[in-house]
């Protein structure tokens, strides 16, 4: 068994050394005059370190001469001749075509490599107790949710600049912080007490703090159904308000560039305006059955997750149109894929990334009914509209795993801060779950 092993291993190696040995020769036995070309490449899909072995035309055995990308990300070259590159994937890289660049003239490929991203959940902060306790990762607690009070619907999770994190604890009548390394402190309101006040940190009181939006100067902005306010909390935690919603508002969101907040009327199924120093509001929609989650893009377009539709809608900047961009209206379920073929049950929470990117967080029934079939995150990638499996399932749960093999239990509020990172609000367990993707 030993002697096979041995001989086993002595193969591979020596196999190593002819594929190296024939590399070198083979570069020049090929004419490498001309533009490069690519014929294909293998595999087609693979997630980081995925070893891509890319066969064309006019290449070079010179790795220094050679580059290949994705996505406008280097790969590492690992060895190459006339007819074939060996190139390295690198994490993050997204999917896209291959480009080889060789003496300035460059080659893309007609088909795309499909990268697979690895979605890694971890608990960030909370131990699955309701409750109040400023501590680190899970020796903290929230009161997201409860037997008596799950009704409870915040979807206020946001991320500043520094990767600092500010959660709304309606439980708490609160909103907390959590920095990078998942400390938990107060940032404003008085833990435990139920009012209306402007103030600094404790000084200030909220009933229902339910929505946060962050501006480009980290600001956050605070929607709360039980006082119908809009608020600015500084960065060291001063709320001050700007003005007052003609229904109860429980989402919001900032347009960074021009300054206009957007939030929900999510009861009377109307989306409203407001500039970030206050003022009065301006209706953008109306008519909708339970808007929720609401996000703004660089070109000032809307998206908001209609609950009662089970759809996300997009709002055009400027006229309002409002299309459907995912889900099946008016049919819970869960299911990923083109954007018209997926279904959402209950989606909730809304979020968008750098690239555009839609996150979805699910299951907003009014008690985060563990039943309901769909305890998901999900993406939708920006412009095509497809509907990804990011993380969760259709079982509810409290697990740590990778992506589908996750567990939640109402996982109603999300963010993505500037790494890619995904943070959520995961209602019946008390908790703030990290995703990082790789």
């Amino acid at each position: 068994m030993q002697k096979r092993l041995f001989f086993s291993i002595l193969s591979g190696c020596l196999l190593t050394v002819v594929l190296l040995v024939a590399c070198k020769k083979d570069s020049g036995d090929v004419e490498t005059s001309g533009a490069p070309a690519i014929e294909s490449f293998t595999p087609t899909r693979g997630a980081g370190r995925t070893e891509i072995l890319i066969n064309g035309k006019n290449f070079s055995g010179d790795t220094s001469e050679i580059s290949v990308s994705i996505n406008g990300k280097p790969l590492k070259i690992i060895g190459a001749n006339a007819r074939q590159i060996m190139a390295l994937v690198p994490k993050k890289t997204g999917s896209g075509p291959l480009t080889v660049t060789i003496g300035g003239q460059t080659a893309t490929s007609a088909d795309l490599f499909t990268y697979q991203f690895m979605r890694t959940v971890t608990t960030f902060a909370g131990g699955g107790v309701p409750g109040y306790y400023n501590g680190k990762g899970t020796d903290a607690q929230f009161h997201f949710s409860d037997p008596v009070n799950n009704w409870y619907r915040s979807m206020g999770i946001v991320v500043d600049k520094d990767l600092n994190i500010y959660v709304a604890d309606p439980g708490n009548h609160c909103i907390r912080k959590i920095d990078p390394e998942g400390n938990v402190t107060l940032f404003a309101g008085a833990p435990g007490v139920s009012g209306y006040a402007d103030g600094k940190g404790a000084e200030a009181r909220f009933s229902l703090p339910y929505g946060l939006a962050i501006d480009a100067d980290d600001n956050v902005y605070c929607v709360d159904p039980g006082n119908w306010d809009i608020r600015k909390i500084s960065p060291d935690g001063t709320a001050t308000t700007l003005g007052f919603a003609p229904g109860s508002p429980w989402g919001i969101a900032v347009n960074k560039v021009t300054g206009i907040l957007y939030y929900t009327c999510t009861d009377a199924g109307s989306i409203y305006s407001i500039p970030v120093a206050g003022g009065s509001s301006t209706k953008v929609a109306e008519g909708l059955s339970y808007p929720a989650g609401i996000a703004v893009d660089e070109s000032g377009n809307l998206y908001a997750a209609i609950s009662g539709e089970q759809v996300i809608r997009k709002f055009t900047a400027g006229s309002w149109a409002s299309a459907v961009i995912a889900g099946t209206p008016n049919v819970a379920g869960y299911a990923n894929g083109a954007g018209d073929k997926a279904m959402f049950a209950y989606p909730w929470g809304l979020a968008i990334d750098e690239g555009g990117n839609l996150y979805v967080g699910t299951n907003g029934t009014w008690n985060g009914d563990p039943s309901v079939g769909d305890q998901s995150v999900r993406m939708i990638r920006a412009n095509t509209w497809e509907v990804d499996p990011f993380a969760g399932s259709d079982v509810s749960g409290y697990a740590d795993a990778i992506g589908t093999n996750a567990k939640f239990s109402a996982p109603i509020g999300v963010t993505a801060d500037k790494n890619g990172t995904v943070y959520v609000m995961d209602k019946n367990n008390n908790a703030v779950r990290k995703i990082v993707s790789e």
